[in-house]
């Protein structure tokens, strides 16, 4: 018995090995037993045994308020409090995590990314790309308190516990500015070399960054705000999506160009392993309970692994979701992912300008899709 199938044991309700389920909205599913077929003309899988990953809930919301575009983002779960931050473009959504119930908008934003929650202080911080700053709420009654400057496309937005910071990634002046969590205000500024996808804090004063242009992950002193170490992402490129198994020391970073996960070594830099994934990959989790990797991407694929030890990784699953829905958050108590997309109306025909344009998402479609074992 490998250590997945011990993990199984535990929790019963986790994927067979091997299987690939494919669900979409309306709840049609579609399971294939030994036999191989494509996914997306990019890579194959096997199927196997029924069971898996899928669609338990969806929630539809209405156009953000005094948007005219569909935009969304970062998914930030807090799992003890029940609660769901949902980035939505000029607001966030917060949403049961329960029943999907809508408890309140924190709004005035102009192009919002991510958000993070710093229990200890009763702050959450919201950034926003278009105006180059961060939100400060109060997370009881979910009202704006303050702002702190930050630069131009700040993009993820992580909470460092060692140094009781909050990093913020400013993705086209290549830096991270970084804030005193209690107090609010700004205490330096990181210049990162390259542009900023997601970050990780290894909670011993460490932080990681996906260098997107650069092929690399960066580690940060979150203390001392120095680059400690530069690694390559090979055979990845185009990191963005990152996670990590914070006990046994490693990084889960996920690529465009190529689309491959690579397993990392925290310590040393060290590839232990990659997988291929599908295209437009944005977001990566990791379960320490079940040591489960999930990885989501534009095409409406989740892609699951899982540690069987930290050497050895194996895939689990692939799960078909919706396209566009490539942010997500897990919940660590239920085990569900939470992900959120909109309708997509057909691409414009191309010109010299737009040789390939993508579908625009249709306006008042946004929703939030729940899968779980």
């Amino acid at each position: 018995m490998d250590s997945y199938e011990a993990t199984k044991q535990s929790h019963p309700q986790l994927p067979n090995k091997g299987t690939v389920r494919m669900s979409s909205s309306s709840g049609l599913r579609i399971l294939a037993n030994g036999m191989a077929f494509i996914l997306l003309s990019a890579f194959s899988q096997a199927t196997a045994a029924t069971g898996g990953y899928h669609l338990l809930k969806k929630y539809s919301f209405g156009a953000a308020e005094g948007s005219t575009r569909e935009y969304f983002d970062y998914i930030t779960i807090d799992s003890s409090a029940r609660r769901v931050y949902v980035s939505h473009g000029t607001e966030v959504k917060v949403i049961n995590a329960d029943d999907g119930a809508l408890i309140g908008n924190i709004t005035g934003l102009k192009l919002d990314h991510g958000v993070v929650i710093a229990n200890e202080f009763g702050r959450g911080f919201i950034s926003d790309g278009a105006q180059g700053k961060v939100v400060i709420f109060d997370l009881g009654t979910l009202k704006v308190t303050g702002e702190v400057k930050a630069d131009n496309d700040a993009d993820c937005v992580l909470y460092d516990p060692a140094s009781k910071r909050v990093f913020v990634m400013n993705g086209d002046p290549h830096s991270s500015t970084v804030i005193d969590a209690k107090t609010g205000t700004a205490v330096g500024t990181v210049e990162l070399g390259g542009a900023p996808e997601f970050a990780v804090a290894d909670g011993r004063g460490t932080v990681y960054v996906n260098i997107e242009d650069k092929n690399e992950v960066v580690a940060i002193d979150s203390h001392a705000l120095t680059i400690k170490s530069r690694w390559p992402v090979a055979p990845a490129g185009g990191p963005t999506a990152l996670a990590m198994d914070m006990k046994h020391r490693r990084l889960f970073t996920a690529g465009r160009n190529p689309p491959i996960l690579v397993v990392i070594d925290a310590d040393s830099g060290k590839v232990i392993q990659s997988f291929p994934i599908s295209a437009g990959v944005d977001a990566a989790a990791y379960e320490p309970e079940t040591g489960m990797i999930f990885a989501s991407t534009r095409e409406g694929m989740i892609h699951i692994f899982h540690e069987d030890s930290p050497d050895k990784f194996s895939e689990v699953e692939t799960v078909r979701t919706e396209v566009g829905a490539k942010t997500m958050g897990l919940d660590t108590k239920t085990h569900n992912l939470f992900l959120d997309t909109a309708d997509f109306a057909p691409p414009a025909a191309s010109t010299a300008d737009q040789p390939r344009p993508r579908p625009m998402a249709v306006p008042g479609t946004f929703h939030v899709l729940v899968y779980g074992p």
